[in-house]
């Protein structure tokens, strides 16, 4: 059930529910109704709430009231341009976590990512203290040690065997580069995009987190451990068998404070013409 509900007095019957629902699936008698054999191709996407001026759709039990409005404080465009520039993969950690209550907000809202056929399904895995980040970094250096020990390390396996024997030998950790803080973002094999859709969520999160001072990194290496070198990694994190690990970012607060940008090498832009 959709529980697609209209409040007859806030109604003004404009029709824009009808006009933004992308199957078209809501119609006008005189006040918005979704017929019952229609309700099975809704997409949960929720525009008619969103787009409703006076506050009158609910839909899938949510209150209009309880949604962010529109009109809220937005970043203006100078503010948005500067924070994507200045955004740097960042290598060193201060050893402090990030307050438990910010890494909840920040996921919260990475929960808003667009997702195909908005099937709303990433899960994001996060170790959100030092003890479990330090046990997953430990779980995940022995998984490569002992890899490496069972073949001779070729490709993807030597580099991580290489960082592996740095960090037994010299405590320098290459891998997880001492961030407090792992988040992993995974989807349903079912879906139509869980790669594309978790790096969408992971992108979210970054700019996010970077806007609250918070660094992170990209981190294919660790993505390799877990997808090629030991697929039991993914069990002791609690990954799902059927889902798809679109990447992995660590995040804390920076040990750097970088003074300005970088000066991009140029844009690669093919224009199309027809």
């Amino acid at each position: 059930m959709l529980d697609f509900k209209i409040n007859d007095e806030k109604c003004i019957e404009c029709g824009l529910c009808v006009q933004e629902c992308p199957v078209r699936i809501i119609q006008l008698d005189p006040k918005p109704v979704i017929i019952a054999e229609k309700e099975k191709n809704c997409l949960k996407c929720q525009h008619c709430l969103a787009v409703c001026p006076t506050a009158a759709l609910s839909i899938l039990g949510k209150d209009p009231e309880d949604s962010v409005s529109s009109k809220d404080e937005m970043p203006n465009p100078k503010a948005l341009d500067n924070l994507i520039k200045t955004r740097r993969s960042i290598r060193k950690y201060k050893d402090e976590e990030v307050d438990q209550a910010l890494i909840d907000e920040l996921l919260a809202t990475t929960a808003h990512a667009p997702t195909g056929h908005n099937s709303n399904s990433i899960l994001l895995s996060v170790t959100d203290t030092k003890e479990a980040t330090n046990k997953f970094r430990d779980a995940v250096y022995a998984s490569i040690k002992a890899a490496a020990e069972k073949e001779e390390p070729a490709g993807r396996l030597k580099v991580l065997a290489s960082c592996q024997r740095v960090w037994e030998k010299n405590a320098v950790d290459i891998l997880f580069r001492g961030a407090p803080h792992v988040l992993i973002a995974s989807g349903p094999n079912k879906t139509t995009s869980p790669a594309a859709d978790s790096i969408i969520a992971l992108s979210y999160f970054e700019l996010l987190a970077n806007s609250h001072n918070i660094g992170t990194l990209w981190n294919g290496m660790v993505k390799w451990a877990i997808e090629d070198i030991d697929p039991s990694l993914r069990t002791l994190i609690g990954i799902p068998e059927d889902h798809t690990i679109g990447y992995v970012l660590i995040f804390g607060k920076s040990a750097v404070k970088y003074a300005r940008a970088i000066q991009s090498q140029g844009l690669h832009l093919n224009r199309i013409k027809l």
